[in-house]
């Protein structure tokens, strides 16, 4: 095991370790936004946006004030809501349509959080280190965002 592939381990586990016997939604998107903004290196900017009606509205995040609403289909977070795929992105500005909350940030990783296969928020995490995001990041905060979402699921349940 790689130690980018350690440290996505042990952070997986310490992530389940907050969220694990929290049934609310909003407070396990505060701390899993602040675990990544502490412990991810290089990073600027780390939330939650959830979808409601054809919007993303700002979530729990650590950061710069940011964006309220952004569109489904606009920016990085808008096609991720929208294509329900992550998006990995080395250069925002080489993005088409990308909407720059925070000019200084240059590279982004979102995520989508689905429930029954259907897209209800995202994270989005964002650097000003062009390049930031190789495939072990986006393979860990999947990681990350299943268990989030079993989590969500087995509380619906409960």
């Amino acid at each position: 095991m790689s130690n980018q592939a350690e440290f996505y381990h042990e952070l997986l586990g310490q992530t389940k370790a907050l969220i694990n016997d929290e049934s609310d939604i909003i407070a396990n998107m505060a701390n899993i936004s602040a675990l990544l903004f502490e412990r991810l290196a290089d990073v600027n900017w780390v939330g939650f946006y959830r979808l409601i009606d054809d919007e993303l509205v700002l979530g729990p995040f650590q950061g710069k004030v940011a964006c309220i609403r952004i569109p489904v289909g606009k920016g990085v977070c808008g096609t991720c809501s929208f294509t329900g795929e992550v998006q990995r992105i080395s250069d925002v500005h080489q993005f088409d349509g990308h909407i720059a909350c925070d000019a200084s940030s240059n590279a982004e990783l979102v995520v989508p959080v689905k429930i029954a296969g259907k897209v209800i928020a995202i994270l989005d995490i964002d650097s000003t280190v062009f390049d930031r995001f190789n495939l072990e990041d986006e393979q860990g905060i999947v990681s990350i965002v299943q268990a989030f979402e079993q989590n969500i699921t087995a509380m619906d349940n409960a």
